[in-house]
Order: C-alpha cells, then structure tokens, then sequence
C-alpha cells in the first residue's frame, strides 16, 4: 500500500557495513542510493537533506547499528546524530530510549526492529483516525511531505470508496511536495495536483478544499504544533475559510521547548545548483513554522485525536 520511497528498505538499509538511503533529493528525476560508511556521513546526510520528514529517524536508528560495527560510544554517536536537524527532538529522545534498553542487556539488533514496529502501528493507527475525517468528493490540502500516516489516510479513505483529491504545494526551497509527496500519490492512484506555494488561499476562496491535513514535527505544551515552514500562512487562511486543520504527530507527548532551524541562505539564492536572483543578494531559511493552537481544529495521534483547545 506505501509508495515505494516510503518501504523499509528504501529509507534505510544497513549491509556490509554500510548505510544506504534513497537520495529524495533527487527522486523522481533519478532512483539512486546515497552511502554512508561513518556517523559524520550519517549526520551530514540527514543535515543535507538526503532524506528528510521520517527518514531520519529510521536511519539514525541503523546507524547505531555502524557505530556499534566501528567500536564507537554509542552515546556519543547518538548526540551527533540527533544534532543534524534541530527542530526534531523526538530523534533524540527516540535514541536515547533505544540505548537505556540496551544498556540493560537487549540486543541492539532487536530493540531496533521493535521500535519500527512500534512506529508501523503507530502509523496505522494514526490513519485510521485520519481516514475517518475524510468525506466523500472531499479536495484536501497538504503541506512538504506528510508521509505514511496521511498517505495511508487517504488510500484507506479511497479504499472505502471515498472520491478524494488532494492539493499539492511545490514547498519551496527543497520542492517536497512536488519532488516526493506527489508523485507518491500518483503511484498509489489517488487523484492529486500540484499548485505552487502561493496558491492555497485561492483554491479554499473558491470551495475546493474541504480539509488541510499534514505532519508535525513537535508539540509544544500550549498544543501548538511545528511544521515545515509555510504551514502557518495556509492554516490562517484555512481558519479564515472555515476549513477544518488536523496535523498528525508520531508523539502525543509535548516538548517544553523548540529550537527553529534557521538554513543556509544559498538554499533560497539557488535553485539545483543556478542562481535565481542577483549576485549579492541575501536570503533567509526558517526551516519550520510553529502554528498556534486555535488554528488547529484536532491533532491526530496513535492514541486518538487530542482536541487543542480543551486545557
């Protein structure tokens, strides 16, 4: 049912002592593996964008298994890891977890296939809420790349015979949703278009969007949500539009705190490489947005839909 760069072994696999993801920064165009054969790699990786969203997660969790290989402080390893993108800190906690069972004795090999299982679950369950919410002839906005929970959401929604269409912002600078959300919703047949990042506002004015759905990657004690950048201007606009909002998170559990990633300005001023404005010029990267609780109709976890304005 999962789009091919969603399945296992394309996010992260571990064989001969190396680590390989499928490079999303250059899926659809071409289908190639990036390797890694050392914890810098990894970190560098992730921190370039070779994979992003959940792909992280999963291979920081391979990636213990090379630092294991290697003789390496597996601490120490997990604190270089879980630096590459700071905005996620259930990467952190997630590793930290992983090493207190193994340093009461399980086998790291094991506790990892159990923590995947765990999110797997975690997954279905997750689109099992979100699939409810979803109405016949419903056109659904997303934001970046909302991975398995929404996707599954929608196919379990077309599956029970709901007629869906799903609006696609390019999300610039990186293009994930015109690079990896839309074709993977092309691969599983549900009817999907792709619209550039100014667009949503127009299609909510005209009646086309019935509901705005997409990731987060924390929730804040206040039941704010984080979420790439961009999400906050649509979610405005959805409110103003009287369309509902529910984010999906992976923790129903809150973070104290949120550091936003704030990236390289040449990811603004270059487009694969070309410049796309004035030589000199300058630019600014906020990598994510956090989007206030009464913007947000419910937050979809695996153990139900939390209503963020219920204190």
């Amino acid at each position: 049912m999962l789009p091919l760069i969603l399945r296992h072994e394309e996010i992260a696999r571990y064989e001969g002592g190396v680590l390989y993801t499928l490079d999303r920064r250059k899926y659809p165009f071409k289908k190639e593996y990036f390797k890694m054969s050392s914890i810098p790699d990894v970190h560098d990786a992730i921190k370039d964008m070779v994979t992003q969203g959940g792909g992280p997660m999963e291979l920081n969790l391979k990636a213990l298994l090379l630092a294991r290989d290697r003789g390496l402080d597996l601490r120490e390893a997990a604190a270089m890891l879980s630096s590459a993108r700071p905005t996620n800190r259930s990467m952190a906690n997630t590793l930290s977890l992983v090493l207190s069972r193994v340093e009461k004795g399980e086998e790291l090999d094991s506790v990892i296939a159990s923590v995947l299982s765990i999110y797997d679950e975690a997954y279905d369950k997750m689109s099992d809420y979100g699939s409810a919410l979803i109405k016949d002839g419903y056109g659904i906005l997303t934001t970046c790349f909302a991975e398995h929970s929404f996707l599954l959401s929608l196919k379990k929604a077309q599956m029970r015979g709901c007629s869906i269409r799903v609006f696609v912002p390019e999300t610039r600078p990186y293009m994930q949703g015109a690079r990896l959300t839309l074709p993977s919703l092309m691969e599983m047949g549900i009817e999907s278009y792709l619209i550039t990042d100014g667009m949503p506002a127009f299609f909510m004015s005209r009646g086309e969007i019935d509901m705005y759905m997409t990731a987060s990657d924390a929730i804040l004690p206040d039941k704010s949500v984080s979420n790439k950048v961009g999400t906050l201007g649509n979610a405005i606009s959805a409110k103003h539009y009287g369309i509902p909002y529910y984010p999906f998170s992976l923790k129903s559990s809150y973070n104290d705190n949120i550091e936003i990633e704030m990236r390289g300005a040449d990811e603004v001023l270059f487009f694969n490489g070309e410049g796309i404005t004035a030589e000199g010029a300058e630019a600014l990267y906020p990598a994510f947005d956090i989007i206030p609780a009464s913007l947000i109709t419910g937050i979809i976890t695996k153990d139900g839909i939390i209503d963020p304005h219920f204190i």
